[in-house]
């Protein structure tokens, strides 16, 4: 199992990272979560610079993709040799997209009238490609979905998990890096989110 986390220039942190840590928590010899980057090195927002684990050519291969988001977004959308190196199938694999990268989403295609959800900066470019956006955090339908604000990050990495191997796995993962003294709270909150798109499958 190959779940990339497509992470470009500018990326946001919280996003990336925290689906990265989440994922993680599955402790498989068969797992692996990488941070998939256009360039051997790219830096976030802030400044924070990570070296690629993965090629957006292995993303096409991958089981699962998350777009993570950031301030470059509408840059790599109007990039036609970076778009087109994206080759995703949500026939074959997971695909989630967090805050702006639900916009890339929208541009390749993989919504269609499909609604999503998204941050409420990039919340008008993503209508703009015609696609609905939900005042919620999360949504899924099929093998898409999508997450709007950074916080919102374990419940796209959870959702993936509950996907892959089964919801306690993924209340497990929860439960792991929820705040102590919140823990049952915060795992029941974040699943209450996701739930409801499970049971659809």
């Amino acid at each position: 199992m190959h779940i990339a986390i497509l992470t470009f220039q500018g990326f946001n942190e919280l996003d990336s990272l925290i689906a990265l840590g989440l994922l993680n928590r599955i402790k498989k010899t068969s797992w692996r979560v990488t941070l998939c980057c256009p360039e051997p090195t790219v830096t976030s927002m802030n400044g924070v610079v990570i070296h690629a684990q993965s090629t957006l050519v292995e993303a096409a291969s991958a089981d699962a993709v998350i777009i993570g988001s950031g301030i470059k977004t509408r840059e790599i959308v109007n990039d036609p040799l970076l778009m087109s190196a994206l080759r995703l199938d949500p026939q074959r694999q997971l695909i989630g997209a967090q805050c702006s990268g639900t916009l890339v989403l929208a541009k390749l295609g993989i919504l269609g009238n499909v609604p999503a959800c998204t941050d409420l900066t990039t919340k008008p470019w993503v209508q703009e490609a015609g696609v609905e956006v939900l005042n919620q955090a999360f949504y899924a339908s099929g093998n898409v979905a999508t997450a709007g604000g950074c916080f919102a990050s374990p419940y796209l990495a959870a959702w993936m998990i509950a996907r892959t191997e089964g919801e306690e796995a993924a209340r497990s993962a929860l439960h792991y890096v929820a705040p102590v003294g919140e823990k049952d709270e915060y795992v029941e909150r974040a699943m209450a989110n996701i739930t409801p798109y499970l049971t659809r499958q």
